[in-house]
C-alpha cells in the first residue's frame, strides 16, 4: 500500500486475505476487465481487489469502470482516479444503448442492477431493463471487443419459494409468482440467465453466472435500505439495531470480499453456461442472528418494531434462501470470513474509514 492510499490497514489486510482465496489469480495479470455496477456493494469490492493487485503486485490490469456518474467512481476509487489503468466508461444499464470502447477486452463483469428493494416497486421497469437490455449491451460489447467471456451477477432470488430449510443447489427452483408487484427483479434475473445461454448458443460468446446470497460488508452505500445495511449503519452510530420483522427468515450471508473473490474465481475457472451459488457455509443464519452479530460488534442491542403490512411488501418473500456452495468450492475457492469475523472486520474498516469506504 503506497503512502498516498486512503485504504485503511484493516481493509488492506482483508484485500490480501481475499486475494489468497482465488485460485490462479495471477492469470488476471495484464488483462483488460470491464465492470458495470462498479460503485455498488458487490462490484466495488471486485474493483477493489483488481486495483489492489495493481498497487501491490504491479499486475498491469486495466480496469474499465462503466456507469452513469463518473464522479461517483472517482470518489469511490479516489486514489486511482488519475491512474491510466483506471478508465471510466459512460454506460446506462437501462437504455440498451451500445457502449463504445475503442479497445479490446478480456473479460466483462455485469453487476449493474437495481439492488435497492424499495425501488423494485417504485421503478420496476428500470429494474427489469438493467437485468435484460443492460446485459444484452454487454454481450454486444463483448462480441465487438473479442472478450473471452462475460460474467453475469444474478441473484439467489431466482430460486423462488419452497418449503423446508434445505439449501438451494444450482438446479433447484421453487415457486415464483410472476405477477407479484415485486416479481420484476427475480423474473428479470432469470431472463438474464437465459440470455447468457442464448448468446453462447447463437454467437459463441462464453458466459458464466453467479448467484450471490445476502452480502454484507464495508462497501455498503448510503442509499442501501436492505436489512444488513440498515442494521450496520445504526450499530456504527452507536444506536440500537431495529428489526421490522421477527427475523426468522433463513439466509446465506457472505462478506463482500469473499463474494468478490468468488466472482473472480468463477470468472477464471467456471464452466461456460453454468451458474454458481455464492455462499459461505459458515454464515448461514437467520436475519435475527445477523442483526445480533452486528449489534454485538457495535456494542448495542437488537429491538423489534413490527410495522403495518404495507411497509413490509418490499422485502424478499423467501423464507429460506440459503444456498449450497459445493459447486463453487469445487473450483478451489474457500471463504475467508465467517459471520463473526466478517462482521467484526466490517465494523473495524468502516470505523477507520469514517463510515464511508474509499480506496
Amino acid at each position: 500500500m503506497t503512502s498516498d492510499s486512503p485504504t485503511s490497514s484493516a481493509y488492506a489486510e482483508d484485500l490480501r486475505v481475499a486475494l489468497d482465496s482465488i485460485p490462479g489469480v495471477r492469470d488476471l495479470f495484464g488483462t483488460r476487465i470491464l465492470v458495470t455496477g462498479a460503485t455498488g456493494m458487490i462490484c466495488s469490492s471486485v474493483v477493489d481487489l483488481l486495483l489492489h493487485m495493481n498497487r501491490e503486485w504491479n499486475a498491469d490490469i486495466t480496469v474499465y469502470v462503466a456507469g452513469r456518474r463518473e464522479q461517483d467512481a472517482r470518489d469511490r476509487f479516489s486514489s486511482f482516479a488519475d491512474d491510466e489503468r483506471f478508465v471510466f466508461v459512460p454506460y446506462d444499464a437501462t437504455s440498451g444503448d451500445a457502449v463504445e470502447l475503442g479497445a479490446e477486452l478480456d473479460y466483462i463483469i455485469h453487476g449493474a442492477s437495481n439492488a435497492n428493494p424499495a425501488l423494485y416497486m417504485e421503478r420496476p421497469v428500470d429494474t427489469m431493463l438493467a437485468n435484460i437490455v443492460g446485459l444484452s449491451a454487454m454481450f454486444d460489447l463483448g462480441r465487438a471487443t473479442s472478450a473471452r467471456r462475460v460474467l453475469y451477477i444474478s441473484s439467489s432470488e431466482v430460486y423462488g419459494q419452497r418449503q423446508g430449510t434445505d439449501a438451494f443447489r444450482e438446479d433447484d427452483f421453487g415457486y415464483l409468482d410472476i405477477l407479484n408487484r415485486r416479481a420484476g427483479y427475480p423474473s428479470s434475473k432469470r431472463a438474464g440467465e437465459s440470455l447468457c445461454v442464448a448468446y453462447g448458443m447463437q454467437y459463441g460468446l462464453e458466459s458464466v453466472i453467479v448467484r450471490p446470497g445476502h452480502i454484507y460488508g464495508p462497501s455498503i452505500r448510503d442509499a442501501d435500505n436492505r436489512v444488513s445495511a440498515e442494521v450496520t449503519r445504526r450499530a456504527l452510530a452507536g444506536e440500537d439495531v431495529i428489526l421490522k420483522s421477527a427475523g426468522s427468515q433463513l439466509r446465506s450471508y457472505c462478506y463482500s470480499l469473499d463474494c468478490a473473490s468468488a466472482i473472480l474465481t468463477v470468472l477464471l475457472r467456471g464452466e461456460p453456461a453454468n451458474a454458481y451459488n455464492i455462499s459461505n457455509p459458515h454464515s448461514i443464519c437467520t436475519v435475527r442472528e445477523l442483526a445480533e452479530a452486528v449489534a454485538h460488534a457495535g456494542g448495542v442491542e437488537v429491538r423489534f418494531d413490527l410495522p403495518a403490512g404495507s411497509e413490509t411488501v418490499v422485502h424478499n418473500l423467501m423464507d429460506n434462501s440459503s444456498l449450497a456452495s459445493d459447486k463453487l468450492e469445487a473450483l478451489g475457492w474457500a471463504p475467508a470470513f465467517d459471520l463473526a469475523h466478517g462482521v467484526d472486520r466490517m465494523m473495524k474498516v468502516l470505523r477507520a474509514a469514517g463510515g464511508t469506504l474509499t480506496v
